[in-house]
């Protein structure tokens, strides 16, 4: 009796690196962060919203529950972000992230009714080791760290660099304790 073998793809080895498209490498970065968020609201039980057009906001996620004290169903406001300069384990409680100020400003702007939140993606340099796939897993590399800049003030000329902590990963479990804050009236 012959054993099934996996085709080639996903557990055995390569010899030959495949043949990757030549879409620009930033434009793989923003497809590889939303495919993330895409899974983490599928696992949150979120559902996504695309505003259009962008105005520096790229996705509204909603959740819906009968135990928010708000509405039954509360949204946030996401701005994704993806680099390759920083090291894929960050060491320490944070790390530092750059942004223009007026995308900050627009994330710092407070008070507000729809609470928005900054997720950072840290990738390898490497479009090669952003994910590997088995017959149980597929797993995106590295990861998303999130904050709420609420607040925040733009201190730099034209860019302003603020600290993302490592201790806020975002997954879905994260994007659930967010949600029930805000659907109690709280901030993210």
């Amino acid at each position: 009796m012959a054993l099934a073998q996996p085709e080639p793809g996903g557990l055995l080895p390569q010899r030959v690196a495949p043949l990757r498209g030549a879409l620009a490498t930033t434009a793989c970065m923003e497809t590889l962060q939303v495919g993330y968020l895409h899974a983490v609201a599928a696992a949150a039980g979120c559902s996504l919203s695309q505003p259009f057009p962008d105005n520096g906001i790229d996705w509204h996620v909603s959740h819906s529950s009968p135990t928010h004290s708000v509405d039954d169903e509360v949204t946030i406001k996401v701005q994704l972000k993806c680099t390759y300069q920083l090291s894929p384990h960050p060491a320490g409680p944070a790390f530092p992230f750059v942004l223009d100020n007026a995308h900050l400003a627009k994330l710092a702007r407070t008070p507000v009714s729809v609470h928005k939140i900054l997720v950072v993606m840290i990738v390898p340099r490497s479009r090669e080791e952003w994910l590997r796939a088995g017959h149980d897993r597929m797993d995106l590399r590295h990861c998303c760290y999130w904050i709420n800049l609420a607040g925040h003030p733009v201190t730099g000329a034209r860019r302003t660099t603020v600290r993302i902590p490592t201790s806020r990963i975002f997954d879905d479990r994260a994007l659930c304790e967010i949600m029930t804050r805000v659907g109690a009236g709280g901030r993210p």
